[in-house]
């Protein structure tokens, strides 16, 4: 796949990642939005493969960061926050034990 392939690739997943995070929540939607097409635009004219690699490694480590790190909150009253989690952000979750068992 080519560079220029490889970019449209992660830009499109950017938006995509920055949906499913920012769900219902307009500002931040927009806001993201904003971000991702602005860094793209400031590095549209970058010509060294070097480079082009290591932005489109950046690009892949804040997807990966966008959607296991993030969390969406949501005020309920005052001073109460209710935390929507994604499905995604469950999947490493351990159970809580009161009585841990011993390894025999």
């Amino acid at each position: 796949m080519g560079q220029a392939a490889k970019v449209l690739q992660l830009f499109k997943t950017l938006h995509r990642t920055r949906q499913q995070v920012f769900k219902n929540d307009t500002r931040a939607l927009e806001a993201a939005r904003l971000k991702i097409n602005e860094e793209f635009k400031i590095n549209k004219s970058e010509t060294s493969p070097k480079k082009i690699e290591e932005l489109l490694k950046m690009g892949y480590d804040v997807e990966v960061l966008l959607r296991t790190c993030v969390i969406q909150g949501v005020h309920t009253e005052h001073n109460t926050l209710k935390l929507i989690p994604r499905k995604d952000l469950l999947l490493q979750n351990v159970p809580y034990c009161d009585t841990p068992t011993q390894k025999q």
